[in-house]
């Protein structure tokens, strides 16, 4: 066992019996190499990532590769997902220095923590064209000996150019609404009219960019080409081999141009965000496909990803013990010996089950024919056909070797799952999706808040590590969500608070926006921003959004003004780039609308409150805001000020629609407020 072993990551204890001299990220390391004058060599990656298994098989679990590892650096290996500071900083100087980045990261450093050459993933054996790891440890440490001048030289040049990008300047233009036009022809441009989505191969789910184009089309609902665009991609990828059409929820990624042969691992975020999408697209559109694909990754993620205490799983694993794939594939053998004939062929019909197979001469899934079609080619209704079948497949699948999970809870990951039960929860009407938002709000709020300070994972060893700016942003926005389904005022409370910290921690107060690290977090090299979706919101864009959305509740004119800025520093690109600023075209179509605050005066246990909530849900905009509460609750009224002075109308329940807290005469009737809302002149 080497130091690892005693870490809170599942991803470095994997590592904790590699014959590599593993240090955590930390003092001990750059001390030890300072003193011993030896180059680090950083290691970056994750417990689910099959690429970071491969090396870890092929280098850093062989003696003769690890004996070189030792002789010439001081190794550290960090988990991306717990430092994801760490992991930001030097993804950028891997992709200044070698043009691309990705998982395994492998980075070359200064011994004051400065790189100076940097990749991804190496071989053992030269294959490819890169070389063998031995070779280039060997030929970096060298260099690092030899041409210590030109390290060096390098090293600062590096460091140079992240502190230039750490210190960007915003935009000095107006936010323009002719962005939001530019980013929906950029994303016409490069969607895939066959199979959906955005570019070719490898295939990634563009969750952010379609929740902007529903939330333009809940405005502009015959905007046709947006709505292709959102149809087409939300059904390519729920009949692909990326949707586990057996147990539920979405692999990662397709590693074609079609969604059939994903990249295994399943990451809580990718089903918080689908699930949330999904489940938006059935609110704008009532399609049932989209709410059983809504229903059925949620309820994946309840069943498989929840943890004791109500928070959620970070991740399942690429690979199990049969190999990468190996639990979710299938053989018409198989079928043949666990199900009845005629279920047996409904599901060949209907899944593309092949005796040649498509992944590694066995089947991944795949909807290749409607059940209307199965029906007719097998002479009976084909539905309970298929849903028996579903059943025994996923109890005769739960008894293979299974896929590691990843326990630890990540703050930012479970704020996207509160967002996506919350959300889900009133556009589906399910209130246990509800409930399971307020108990992961509830456990986040109480594990991973340490001495006042948000923490980014809780594992069984604690929450030893800051949280970042996506921890408290996308927290907040779960907490938002959560308000806006349950209207109860200690979930906006706890908005606004972590809301205050994320501003009084990572806000940058000469050329705004904000840092990706906090001012009390460790200092690195240079300090990051976090501007890009990847595929979860940018934390700067995430940030902008809950800003504007509290300040709609709270009159709060400041947390508006900090949102343009952070929008400001991602203006030029937003427009040009689509596909990875989602998250920052939302909160500039917010920021832009002529949204409204829809205050409801009334007891929560009033039938005539509830139903005037109803009417608000129902025909509220996209970015407008609905608060409830008593008039006579202090509590309300101090986390929602849009409910000061709204009183009772002749003692009943009243709503009032605002515009920048200035409101029409209030009314009663849930009839009269969805004409209100509608702009019905006769309101």
């Amino acid at each position: 066992m080497n130091r690892l072993a005693g870490e809170s990551s599942l991803y470095l204890r994997q590592h904790a019996e590699n014959p590599v001299d593993w240090y955590p990220w930390g003092a001990e390391a750059q001390d030890r190499a300072r003193a011993e004058d030896r180059p680090i060599l950083l290691s970056v990656g994750y417990s689910s990532c099959h690429w970071c298994h491969v090396m870890a098989h092929e280098s850093f679990e062989d003696p003769e590769t690890a004996a070189v590892m030792n002789e010439l650096f001081v190794n550290v290996k960090v988990d991306r997902e717990e430092r994801p500071d760490v992991d930001a900083l030097y993804m950028q100087a891997t992709l200044s220095l070698a043009g691309q980045g990705g998982w395994p990261m492998t980075v070359f450093l200064t011994p004051d923590g400065r790189p100076f050459y940097a990749g991804t993933y190496f071989p053992r054996v030269a294959r490819g064209g890169l070389p063998a790891f031995p070779d280039l440890c060997r030929a970096i440490a060298a260099a690092y000996r030899d041409r210590r001048e030109d390290v060096e030289g390098q090293a600062a040049e590096l460091a140079r150019r992240l502190g230039v990008a750490a210190g960007r300047i915003p935009s000095a233009d107006d936010l323009d609404p002719r962005v939001l036009d530019d980013a929906v022809v950029g994303l016409a441009r490069v969607f895939d009219p066959v199979e959906g989505g955005f570019g070719g191969a490898p295939k990634f789910p563009p969750s952010l960019a379609l929740e902007f184009l529903l939330r333009r089309l809940w405005r502009r609902p015959d905007d046709h080409h947006s709505r292709e665009m959102v149809d087409r991609t939300l059904g390519k990828m729920a009949a692909g081999g990326i949707h586990d059409q057996i147990g539920g929820g979405f692999h990662r990624y397709a590693v074609d141009g079609h969604w059939l042969v994903p990249h295994f691992e399943k990451m809580l975020y990718d089903n918080a965000l689908l699930g949330r999408a999904y489940a938006l697209a059935f609110r704008l559109g009532g399609n049932p496909e989209h709410r059983r694909v809504a229903e059925d990754t949620l309820d994946w993620l309840l069943r498989e990803m929840r943890v004791p205490g109500g928070g959620f799983a970070a991740a399942q694993d690429a690979d199990s013990p049969g190999g990468e794939g190996a639990f979710f594939v299938w053989t018409p053998q198989e079928l043949a010996d666990l199900l009845p004939a005629d279920q047996a062929r409904a599901v060949t019909l209907r899944y593309g089950v092949r005796e040649e197979g498509n992944f590694e001469g066995r089947s991944i899934l795949h909807v290749v024919a409607t059940v209307d079609e199965v029906s007719r080619q097998i002479g009976e209704d084909a539905g309970p056909l298929l849903a028996a079948a579903r059943t025994t497949l996923y109890a005769a699948r739960s008894a293979r070797p299974a896929p590691a999970r990843d326990d630890k809870v990540i703050t930012a990951w479970n704020g996207l799952a509160i967002a996506a039960f919350a959300d889900a929860g009133v556009a589906l009407d399910r209130g246990d999706y509800v409930d399971a938002a307020t108990a992961t709000a509830a456990f986040v709020l109480d594990a991973l808040v340490v001495d006042g300070r948000l923490r980014r994972a809780h594992t069984g060893a604690g929450a030893p590590h800051l949280g970042h700016l996506d921890d408290h942003a996308d927290l907040c926005h779960g907490l938002l969500c959560l308000y806006g389904a349950t209207l109860q005022p200690r979930w906006l409370a706890a908005a606004r608070d972590i809301a205050a910290r994320m501003v009084e921690l990572f806000a940058d107060p000469d050329a705004g926006g904000f840092f990706y690290a906090g001012s009390d977090g460790e200092s690195l090299v240079a300090r990051t921003r976090d501007l890009e979706d990847h595929p979860t919101p940018a934390g700067n864009s995430q940030a902008a959004h809950v800003l504007l959305r509290i300040a709609d509740l709270t009159g709060d004119a400041a947390l508006e003004d900090l949102a343009v800025g952070a929008l400001r520093m991602v203006h030029a690109e937003m427009g040009r780039f689509p596909q990875a600023f989602g998250t920052a075209l939302i909160a500039l179509d917010h920021h832009l609308s002529e949204r409204r605050g829809i205050a409801i005066a009334g007891a929560p246990d009033d039938p005539r409150t509830a139903e005037l909530v109803r009417a608000a849900r129902a025909a509220a905009g996209p970015y407008d805001v609905i608060a409830a509460g008593d008039p006579d609750d202090p509590a309300a009224i101090a986390a929602a000020p849009l409910l000061a002075d709204r009183p009772l109308r002749d003692g009943a329940p009243a709503a009032y629609v605002c515009r920048r807290f200035a409101c029409e005469a209030p009314v009663t009737d849930p009839g009269a407020l969805t004409a209100l809302l509608s702009g019905d002149p006769a309101a």
